[in-house]
């Protein structure tokens, strides 16, 4: 990036309070994180970024938004004042996109955005110098963020679009303006904002708003909700699926690490079990066709796939015993699919489930969770940990349905009564799965059992 100062002040139609034109090379707004370049952008959440700016200066700022018209602003480095510093963020991002002109996927869901997001990059990788969403940078400050990090030269751009209540998904496509969006699947994640799986459909399909009229969009096939609204779409609209929709796919064969199937006669290779993650890779596919990439880059892309962290990982516990991770976020829809997955893979040992609060599910929560029933059984499980208030529902399901299946629960101040009550029981030749949302922290579990 080399923006000028008197170009910021024109995208942001600011008021450039510094006479002297100064280069731009980068943009934080952590002050901790402004590297010799940079500029500052101050931000309003639980601490007000403008009390930063000293630290931001002396890590080498040479630019700063300013919305505090109250305040003085520093004349050590060329300052801009806005109305919004957040509004200025976005708009930045706006211009620095139709600077660099890229072609811009967009991916929401209830659902598998992250691994979508990882396995689209990859494939169009094959052919195009791409950039996509880091980490979780998905909302109204991480989008913006992630395009302003996109380096000269990107000629794909692949943006996460994350969502809690309706009208954001809006906001972010307005501000990327899409060539193809894609909807990974309609699940009960943030239930408890939006009251219906309707409502859900509705703030999804707002990915549309900003998406150019010679677009694409991408949905699952066997989603009624999100057929019904696109039908009257000018867009192109593809969907996919197992067995069914434009891109349908038959699978071949699953190991813990590897999935094959077969698209219109093609076979492709993932490298992460489970039919779920097909579906992610069927968008992959839409996405790598429609930018008419060659049938060997969509093979070599999506089989040198590395997903995020934390999303379907295999690990190991101390004592060699394999861990299946899948704990950065959780709904019904998702852990219903990890564990019917997890049940069908071969181990050498036992298999054990860690299941954590699904949150925002909102009044149908404990139904929800209780439902969880149906994808564990004595048969293919040996014992099921659950943590948190929530999970006392399965809990009792489970004792009803299957009594002879070892179930223990724990309060959310009982981690450590958990942790020591698996690493007891677990053995080297058993296999364990994690599953729950975010915010119950699975990862000290997971981190606990590979260290000691």
């Amino acid at each position: 990036m080399k923006l000028t100062t008197t170009s910021i002040n024109r995208a942001v139609q600011g008021q450039l309070l510094s006479e002297n034109e100064v280069t731009v090379t980068g943009v934080e707004f952590d002050s901790r994180k402004i590297k010799p370049g940079d500029l500052f952008v101050p931000l309003k959440g639980e601490h007000d970024g403008h009390t930063f700016i000293d630290q931001a200066i002396e890590n080498g700022a040479v630019a700063t938004f300013w919305g505090l018209a109250s305040e003085t602003a520093p004349t050590a480095i060329a300052a801009i004042a806005v109305d919004d510093t957040l509004q200025a963020l976005q708009a930045l991002a706006s211009y620095y996109l139709l600077e660099e002109n890229p072609g811009v996927v967009a991916i929401t869901g209830s659902n598998g955005k992250t691994t979508t997001k990882d396995m689209t990059a990859a494939v169009l990788a094959q052919r195009y110098k791409t950039h996509k969403t880091q980490g979780n940078y998905n909302n109204d400050i991480g989008l913006p963020y992630t395009i302003l990090h996109m380096p000269e030269g990107t000629e794909k751009l692949i943006l996460e679009m994350g969502m809690d209540h309706a009208g954001e998904i809006e906001i972010l496509s307005e501000l990327a303006q899409p060539d193809v969006a894609a909807i990974t699947l309609i699940g009960e994640a943030h239930i408890e904002n939006l009251g219906s799986r309707e409502g859900i459909a509705d703030a999804k399909m707002e990915i549309t708003h900003g998406l150019v009229d010679d677009g694409l969009l991408v949905i699952p096939a066997n989603e009624p909700l999100l057929a019904e609204r696109s039908r009257n779409l000018s867009q192109t609209v593809e969907t996919f699926g197992l067995g069914e929709g434009d891109l349908a796919a038959r699978i071949v064969s699953e190991t813990k690490t590897a999935t094959t199937f077969e698209v219109d006669g093609q076979e492709y290779t993932i490298p992460v079990p489970g039919k779920y993650n097909v579906t992610n890779a069927l968008i992959a596919l839409a996405v790598g066709r429609w930018f008419e990439l060659t049938t060997a880059e969509l093979v070599a892309g999506l089989k040198t796939v590395e997903l995020t962290k934390n999303r379907t990982e295999w690990l190991k516990a101390k004592n060699g015993a394999e861990i299946l991770s899948d704990v950065y976020n959780a709904n019904p829809t998702a852990m219903g699919l990890v564990l019917d997955t997890f049940a069908k893979l071969p181990t050498d040992g036992r298999r054990f489930a860690v299941l954590a609060d699904m949150l925002e599910l909102g009044p149908d929560s404990g139904a929800l969770h209780a439902q969880m029933a149906d994808h564990l059984n004595a048969n293919d499980f040996a014992g099921v940990y659950l943590y948190g208030s929530e999970m006392e529902h399965l809990a009792l399901a489970l004792a009803n349905r299957y009594p002879e299946l070892n179930v223990q629960h724990y309060k959310k101040d009982e981690k450590p009564q958990m942790i020591a009550a698996i690493k007891a029981e677990l053995r080297p030749e058993d296999s364990i799965v994690l599953k729950g949302s975010n915010g119950m922290k699975l990862d000290e579990v997971i981190t606990a059992l590979q260290i000691d």
